[in-house]
């Protein structure tokens, strides 16, 4: 009687990390809103901005018509985007390129 031993194979698989694709949180100019105001809303939406850049970010609105807010993913661009529009400003998204 002969016993034979078989060799086993393991497989490996490997995870291959996406980044999750980042996305643009735009200010637009208005002329309803006044600029303190408007730094008010920036600081109090996205947690991450200091008074100084959110006078910076309501300054590139105001003299070229859009600001740049932040970078982020998705899930959190429209939580800025519609938190911003909430308080009456205009905000809006697009890939960041």
């Amino acid at each position: 009687m002969s016993t034979s031993i078989g060799t086993i194979e393991k497989t490996t698989t490997s995870t291959v990390r996406k980044i999750a694709p980042r996305y643009r949180v735009l200010l637009h100019n208005d002329d309803f809103n006044g600029m303190e105001y408007v730094v008010e809303c920036l600081v109090s939406t996205v947690p991450a901005l200091s008074a100084p850049q959110a006078i910076d970010i309501m300054m590139q609105a105001h003299n070229s018509g859009t600001g740049l807010v932040i970078i982020c993913e998705l899930e959190h661009a429209e939580f800025y985007c519609e938190a911003l529009c909430a308080k009456g400003l205009t905000s809006t998204i697009e890939p960041d390129e």
